[in-house]
This record gives structure tokens, C-alpha cells and sequence, in this order.
């Protein structure tokens, strides 16, 4: 078993057999049996975690034996969530707030929720976002910056917030001679590594997000904590979905913003993917527990591009 517990041992790795099963076909209670992976004692913040990527990521944290602290805009959604995350790994230790990640002081309060439930903080996920796409002569000035407040600033700020903690723990711990490895994951995407027709604010958005992931790395390696992204590519979700579809039409505070894809673009964009097939959530958030756990230990300031071979 692999171990990530917060009492500075050195984590022990173990394998079981994978059998007949094919690693192609694994969902995330596949992976966790075919490479045991143990989050216990860890406690993880995941924003935007009612639904699609950031519900299956907190799932699979959940699974690993994380506790889990789950934020949403979307508390109906953020309810629904946690039952069924609860339902799916029974004992998991659940938390939710509530709020715009957006809001000043939001992450100030998430962070320190997750303190008073859990005792500590190891995980922190940035997954919040959406997409608000026009061409570029087309997108006003709110639309440009909502697409930086939510993949870029609340990022940030949800970091800062966290930042006393972290230090003043790291600190701690190697006075006692403790070595504590703590995980940041960014979500970026393949549009802002390679800019993507239509979508001037959203990637633009993502590719800060990288930036600032580079950075945080140099700055937190002192205290143990290692600072990665995961790019995801064209991921199965609302975001993805056809325009026609209800479910594309999404409410951000005020306002109503237009998600999905176009079902021609979709089918042309799915048949460029080289392994055949969009992503599923399941499928990006194996990827986020990758950089979760102890075998991402010596890596930071790094980009996993989640995408079945697309890139744009």
C-alpha cells in the first residue's frame, strides 16, 4: 500500500496484480485497486466540486482516504454531491461551503473551514471555472475579466489564504525533523497551452493559472509543498455538451452564460482526439490524484496534459 499519512514516515509502495484487467478501462476504484494509493490522514480542498471534474475528483480523493472539504456556487448541486460521494466511499469524512470562489474574502473563510473540520490542510485542488467564449471583437470587458477571477484570481487568492498556515506548519515540522509533503493542483487546459479560436478570456485565463503554478513551485519548495497542473483536453462535461442541451445553459451569480460546443464542432473535435473518445471526469481526475500522492513527491512546476493525445 502507498502510503501518504502526515506522520513523516516514508511512504511504502505496493502493486497488486492487475490481472486480466486493462489499465485503459479503469475508473478510479480500478486504479485505487490495481496501485494502492493512501490519502489517509490527508485533508484536501476542492472547489467547484458539485458536479463533472471537481465531483469526481473529490470522489476519488474521498476514495483514497482523504477528507474533503468540497466548495461550489452551487450549494443544491454541492448537497447532491456530497450524498453521493458518501454513498461511493463509505467513512469518507465530508465537508461543503458554499459561496463564489470569485468573492474577496470566500477563500479566506473556505481555508479556514477546512482548519476547523479536519485540523490541518495536505490537498488543495483549483478546479472552479467555466467558459464565456466569443471572438475577440465580440467580448466585452466583464466578460474578458470573469474569465481571469475565475481561473486565475480566485486561484490566488485561495492560495494566499493558505499560505500562513502552510509556512508556519513547514516551519514546525522541520524543527522537530519532520518531512511533510504537501500537494497544490491547478487545473489548466490544452487552450492555454496552445490558444484555442473563440476563447481570448478563457485562455488567457488558463494560461495565467500556469504561470502562477510555476512561480508558487520556486516559492513553496522550502516548505514541502509541490505545485503542479493538470491540462485537461476535451473532458465529457456541461462545459462540452451540445448548445441545444439545457444543461449548457448555466447561472453565474446574475447572470446566464452560455456553455457547450456546437454539435458539429463537438464531432469533429471528438474524431480528432487520437485515442478515439472524449475524456471522462473519471479519466481527469485519476490524472489530479496523481499529483495528490506520494508518487509525485519530486515533481513541481509541472503540466500533465489530460487530453487522449489532442492538443490544440
Amino acid at each position: 500500500m502507498l502510503s501518504a499519512s502526515d506522520t513523516g514516515a516514508s511512504p511504502h509502495f505496493t502493486c497488486r496484480a492487475p490481472g486480466a484487467k486493462a489499465f485503459s478501462n479503469c475508473d478510479s476504484s480500478d486504479i485505487l485497486g490495481l496501485v494502492q494509493i493512501s490519502l489517509a490522514n490527508k485533508s484536501a480542498i476542492v472547489t467547484g466540486a458539485g458536479r463533472g471534474i471537481g465531483r469526481a475528483i473529490a470522489e476519488t480523493l474521498a476514495k483514497a482516504g482523504a477528507s474533503v472539504l468540497l466548495t461550489d456556487i452551487d450549494e443544491p448541486a454541492l448537497v447532491e454531491a456530497k450524498a453521493a460521494i458518501e454513498a461511493a466511499a463509505p467513512g469518507a469524512k465530508l465537508s461543503t461551503i458554499a459561496g463564489d470562489v470569485t468573492a474577496p474574502k470566500f477563500p479566506e473563510a473556505v481555508v479556514a473551514q477546512a482548519i476547523k473540520d479536519f485540523g490541518g490542510l495536505a490537498i488543495i485542488v483549483n478546479n472552479a471555472g467555466y467558459t464565456w467564449d466569443s471572438v475577440i471583437q465580440k467580448t466585452t470587458d466583464e466578460q474578458f475579466q470573469a474569465m481571469l477571477d475565475i481561473h486565475v484570481v480566485a486561484p490566488f487568492r485561495l492560495l494566499r489564504a493558505a499560505a500562513p498556515w502552510l509556512r508556519e506548519t513547514a516551519k514546525k515540522e522541520a524543527e522537530a525533523g519532520k518531512i511533510v509533503m504537501r500537494k497544490v493542483v491547478n487545473i489548466t487546459s490544452i487552450s492555454g497551452l496552445g490558444g484555442n479560436a473563440g476563447q481570448s478570456g478563457y485562455s488567457s485565463g488558463k494560461a495565467a493559472i500556469v504561470g502562477l503554478t510555476k512561480t508558487i513551485a520556486k516559492e513553496w519548495g522550502r516548505y514541502n509543498v509541490t505545485v503542479n497542473a493538470v491540462a485537461f483536453g476535451i473532458i465529457d462535461t456541461r462545459l462540452t455538451r451540445p448548445m441545444e442541451n439545457a444543461e449548457t445553459k448555466i447561472a453565474i451569480g446574475e447572470r446566464e452564460v452560455q456553455v457547450g460546443m456546437q454539435s458539429q464542432v463537438r464531432e469533429q473535435v471528438e474524431r480528432s482526439i487520437p485515442l478515439g473518445r472524449m475524456g471522462t471526469p473519471e479519466d481527469a481526475a485519476n490524472s489530479v490524484l496523481f499529483f495528490c500522492s506520494p508518487l509525485s513527491d519530486y515533481v513541481t512546476g509541472e503540466v500533465l496534459v489530460c487530453g487522449g493525445g489532442v492538443h490544440f
